[in-house]
Parts: C-alpha cells; sequence; structure tokens
C-alpha cells in the first residue's frame, strides 16, 4: 500500500502511481455524486480556504467536494481580512490553524506558498494555485476527463496552445500526462512560450496548424496579462488571429479529437464560441470533474484510512 499523502502540493511530487490512485478514487466517487449523495468521509470536519486570487471553478468545486464529503466549508474573505492590515502569509495561516481546522487549501500568487505554508501548521495543506508553479487538482481533473472520453491518456498527443510561459496549468498538466504516458506539445507565440521549451520534454512550434493534425486532444489556455510585466503580444486581436482555436481550425483535427479549457474562456480570443461549445469541446465535463478530483484529494490527505475501506466496501482495489 502507498504511503499516504500528508499534503497535496504539487504534481511533481507524485509518482504515476499516486496519480492513478487519485484517479480511481475520484471515478469510484462518481456514480455516488452522480445521484445526488454524499459520501461522509470527512463527517465533523473543516475545510478553511485561503484564496489570495480570484476564483471561480476551483474554489466552488472545493467547496462543493467539502459539502458532498459531509465536512464544513469556510472561506476566507481576504479583501476583508487582516491580510489588509499587513498580516503575513504564516501568522494568518497559524491563526486559523489555531481555531482548529482540518485542512488548508490555498490559492495564492506567490510560486511556493503552498509548500511554505506546510512547514509552519501541522494540518495538511492543499495547492489550488501557486503562482507561475502548479495547479494540480486542475492537471487532475484534465487527466480525468481526458480518460473519461478517450479511455486512456498513454500514447495520446496532447497540444496545449497559448501562455505557456505563465501557465500553471500548462505546468502541472506537462508533468501529469509526460508520467501517464502521454506525448505533449506546446504552441504559442515566442514572447509565450518559455526560453527552452524542450527542457520539459515537450515538443513545440510557434503556429498550431503544425501540431492540430497529429492532437488527441487540444488544451486552450487563456492569456495571463495579470502575470505579465508588460503586453507581450502586440494585440489580443492578433493573438486570436494567428493562435486562437476557431471553426478553420478545428477542421484540421480527427473525428475524435477534444479540447480542453480551464477557464475562464474569453471567446473570440483564444477560443472561438462555436469551438468552446462544440462537439469537440468538452469543457463544462471539466468542471464537473473538478468536484470529484477535488473530493478525492481531499479524502486522500485528510482521512486516507476512511477512504481506504470505502473503497473496499465498493469493491474498488486502489
Amino acid at each position: 500500500m502507498q504511503k499516504p499523502l500528508k499534503h497535496f502540493l504539487g504534481i511533481a511530487d507524485l509518482d504515476a502511481a499516486e496519480i492513478r490512485k487519485l484517479l480511481q478514487i475520484a471515478k469510484a466517487f462518481a456514480p455516488v455524486v452522480k445521484k445526488g449523495e454524499n459520501i461522509p468521509l470527512l463527517q465533523g470536519r473543516t475545510i478553511v480556504n485561503l484564496f489570495f486570487e480570484a476564483s471561480t471553478r476551483t474554489r466552488a468545486s472545493f467547496e462543493l467536494a467539502t459539502r458532498t464529503l459531509a465536512a464544513s466549508a469556510m472561506s476566507l474573505s481576504i479583501p476583508d481580512s487582516s491580510v489588509k492590515k499587513g498580516e503575513t502569509l504564516i501568522d494568518t495561516a497559524k491563526n486559523i490553524e489555531a481555531m482548529k481546522p482540518h485542512c488548508l487549501v490555498v490559492r495564492h500568487a506567490s510560486a511556493g506558498s503552498p509548500l511554505f505554508l506546510s512547514k509552519f501548521v501541522s494540518v495538511p495543506v492543499v495547492n489550488a494555485g501557486d503562482g507561475f508553479h502548479e495547479h494540480p487538482t486542475q492537471a487532475l481533473l484534465d487527466a480525468l476527463t481526458i480518460e473519461e472520453k478517450l479511455g486512456s491518456i498513454e500514447k495520446k498527443r496532447v497540444v496545449i496552445v497559448g501562455d505557456i510561459a505563465h501557465s500553471r496549468v500548462a505546468r502541472s498538466n506537462i508533468y501529469l500526462l509526460r508520467k501517464m504516458g502521454a506525448s505533449v506539445a506546446v504552441c504559442g507565440p515566442p514572447t509565450l512560450l518559455p526560453p527552452s521549451p524542450e527542457v520539459l520534454g515537450v515538443d513545440y512550434a510557434y503556429r498550431p496548424e503544425k501540431l492540430l493534425k497529429d492532437a488527441d486532444v487540444v488544451m486552450a489556455l487563456r492569456i495571463q496579462l495579470e502575470r505579465q510585466n508588460k503586453m507581450q503580444i502586440p494585440s489580443v486581436a492578433e493573438y486570436s488571429k494567428f493562435w486562437g482555436i476557431n471553426k478553420e481550425r478545428v477542421k484540421l483535427l480527427k473525428p475524435g479529437a477534444i479540447i480542453l479549457h480551464p477557464g475562464p474562456i474569453n471567446r473570440g480570443v483564444e477560443i472561438d464560441t462555436e469551438v468552446a461549445d462544440g462537439k469537440h469541446s468538452v469543457i463544462l465535463d471539466q468542471v464537473s470533474n473538478g468536484v470529484l478530483v477535488r473530493m478525492a484529494v481531499l479524502a486522500s490527505v485528510c482521512a486516507p484510512e476512511k477512504t481506504q475501506e470505502w473503497l473496499k466496501s465498493r469493491g474498488v482495489n486502489v
């Protein structure tokens, strides 16, 4: 049996077996959640969301995951907190810890913040996105969606298009996809790619037409202007013209290829409306799978033994 996770900080920390286990737990939860039932693995516990950055999907799905596991969710409103008065990240976390929660879910603009906090608090810390570094639960839900639609990640060709340089989603996905046997290519303007993309173990091109015909999965990414110190493309209109996933570029795809997007979507920029809502799109499936994946992570770090017992009772061997 694998060693239980004390914290959940990044995909880079996990091996393929640990990733597979989390995906299997999420899949085991799916039929129960689909029926609208709770899975009371965390009954009587409290999960605190510390979101120092704006979020819709991640924050809402962590709250729903918490409640579906029969735990209580508390989300700290950072703009209304003592952070605005100069309180440090450590002091905020340690004061919350003193109130006896059972887990801290942390999103922060500084890379490494969840890891840093994990050294100062005794409760599990879950990374909900940290700067340019990682967004590990997003990579898991993307993986779950790929397997749900295509059956396997192994030997699939995944093309990630957009602002790779500033994307924690891209980084976590590259780690996960390569560990699970996929080949990955990235594409975007030269100013939005890392200086040496090949160091990440991926192929790259500056135009999507060179990559799309072989893709099983296309992941479009938002241009993250908030993480750039200056505008790194001439205009969003030019980006849309040369790199946006539009109906003409979709014609290059295989019939069974799928299109993902981590959100929020800028329609008409990185992806056109007819593509986002079209037959290749699995964007809303990603959102649904986000709840399952975050349930799997919270259950695994907060109640590993109880989760294992529940899985055995369902005939699931992980």
